[in-house]
C-alpha cells in the first residue's frame, strides 16, 4: 500500500476486512460504498480515515430533496438580480456568482481530502446516477461560466448507505463495497473501553449482557446501537446503579430503547421486569 494506508485509530475500532476494503479503495482511486445497520460507525469512519492520515474532510449530508447539482455547484441568480438592482459590484463577472457544493470543493483542493456522501439512499433514485460521470471522472462543466472543474487531487470517497433502497448497478459497478456488521461482544467491549479511559469491567459485561439480550428480541423495531450503548453505561456509571439492578430493572432505559412498542415487548419478554 502506499503511504495513504488507514490502520484505524484509538477511537476507531475497525475488522481487518473494513480495513482493506478502505486501503484497497485507496489504492485503486475508487469510492467506498459502507452499508451497515445504523450505529455501525459508518459515518465515524470518513471522520476516522480522516484523522489518521491527517486529511480534511469534508461531509456531503444527503437529504430527499438533495440533487446531484447540488454538490457540484449552484448558480446564485438570486444574489446576481440583487446586486444588479442596487448596484453591487461584480455583476457582470459570473464567476463571482458560482459557489461551488461540497464536491467542488473536494475537487478545488489543492490537498487530498476526504470526501463523505453520508446516506446517498436518502436521495431519489436518479441521484446516483447523476453523479456517475464525476465520480468516474472527477471533473465536472460549469455552464455559466464555460469551465471544467477537474479534481486537482482525486479525494478519498467514502459513501454510506443504511439500505433504505436499492442502488443502481451502474453505480455499483463504479464502487468498492463493504458491509459493516454490527459488533461481537468482544469487539464491542473493546469499542466501548475506546470511548472509557477506566471503567468497571462487571458493570461494562452486565450492561452489554442486557444490551444483546434486547438485540435479539425479534419484535423489538429499533435495535440499540453502538452510541446508545456507550451512552447508556455513561449513565449507568454517573447514576451508581448497583450492578445486580442493571438486568433486572433496565435503569435509565429510555437511553437504549426509543419506542413505546419497543418498551412493551421488552417488558413482555423479560421476566421480572
Amino acid at each position: 500500500m502506499s503511504e495513504t494506508n488507514f490502520k484505524g485509530t484509538s477511537e476507531y475500532i475497525a475488522s481487518e476486512q473494513l480495513l482493506a476494503a478502505v486501503n484497497i479503495a485507496i489504492a485503486l482511486q475508487k469510492p467506498l460504498l459502507v452499508k451497515g445497520e445504523p450505529g455501525t460507525g459508518k459515518t465515524m469512519l470518513a471522520e476516522a480515515v480522516a484523522k489518521a492520515l491527517g486529511k480534511k474532510l469534508i461531509i456531503w449530508n444527503i437529504k430527499s430533496t438533495t440533487k446531484a447539482q447540488d454538490g457540484l455547484y449552484v448558480y446564485d441568480t438570486v444574489q446576481r438580480l440583487y446586486d444588479s438592482q442596487f448596484g453591487g459590484e461584480n455583476v457582470d463577472d459570473i464567476a463571482h456568482y458560482i459557489k461551488l457544493g461540497k464536491m467542488g470543493e473536494a475537487f478545488k483542493s489543492d490537498e487530498q481530502v476526504v470526501l463523505l456522501i453520508d446516506e446517498i439512499d436518502k436521495a431519489d433514485l436518479e441521484f446516483p446516477n447523476d453523479l456517475l460521470w464525476e465520480l468516474d471522472k472527477m471533473e465536472f462543466y460549469i455552464h455559466e461560466t464555460k469551465e471544467t472543474v477537474t479534481a486537482k487531487t482525486r479525494p478519498i470517497v467514502i459513501i454510506t448507505s443504511n439500505a433504505e433502497k436499492e442502488l443502481p448497478d451502474a453505480f455499483l459497478r463504479r464502487c468498492i463495497f463493504h458491509y459493516i456488521e454490527f459488533p461481537t461482544p468482544e469487539q464491542m467491549e473493546e469499542i466501548v473501553k475506546a470511548h472509557f479511559e477506566t471503567i468497571d469491567d462487571d458493570l461494562l459485561h452486565e450492561a452489554m449482557k442486557a444490551f444483546y439480550e434486547i438485540r435479539k428480541m425479534r419484535d423489538v423495531r429499533k435495535k440499540p446501537a453502538t452510541s446508545e450503548l456507550i451512552d447508556w453505561i455513561q449513565a449507568l456509571n454517573l447514576g451508581g446503579i448497583p450492578l445486580d439492578k442493571i438486568q433486572k430493572e433496565l435503569p435509565f432505559v429510555g437511553v437504549i430503547v426509543k419506542k413505546d412498542e419497543d418498551l412493551e415487548t421488552i417488558k413482555k419478554n423479560r421476566i421480572g421486569y
